[in-house]
């Protein structure tokens, strides 16, 4: 099964079983952020927990796709036309150089990894309407001088 196929076949059978997200990141014991990445096809899954997932949604076949290092960041598009994920990118268009100037102020010439990285969503209560707070965490490294 081809990861596309893949995603949509694990996307029915949440839809078919009432299943979020969070609770299959519950039931493989793994961050909801992470899990929901892999179950969409960026992320690959501990063999163990791929196996649960693949176990909680039905679909034994899902297992080698689960756990199989992905091609990421392959959204199929330059510029994400779903709203949502647009206004994530239109952040990064309008705040990434500052991003970029305060990081460097504070840490120096080098990057926030992606992959030593750690991220959190949750619902901050507001009486003007409820926030998204999206906390993201990652490593600092430095280029390397040679």
């Amino acid at each position: 099964m081809d990861r596309y196929a893949l995603t949509q076949a694990i996307e029915d059978a949440m839809d078919d079983k009432g299943l979020t997200y969070k609770e299959v990141a519950d039931g493989v014991g793994m961050s909801p952020v992470f899990v929901t990445a892999a179950l969409l096809g960026q992320m690959a899954l501990p063999e163990e927990a791929a196996a649960k997932a693949a176990d909680m949604l039905g679909i034994p076949e899902a297992k080698k796709g689960l756990a199989k290092i992905p091609s990421r960041g392959s959204l199929g598009m330059d510029v994400p036309t779903d709203p949502l994920i647009y206004r994530l990118y239109e952040i990064v268009q309008v705040y990434g150089t500052t991003f970029k100037k305060l990081i460097e102020e504070e840490f120096g010439d080098g990057i926030m990894s992606a992959i030593d990285y750690d991220m959190e969503i949750s619902r901050k209560p507001d009486p003007n309407g409820d926030r998204v707070q999206i906390v993201m965490s990652g490593k600092f490294l430095k280029f390397k001088k040679y």
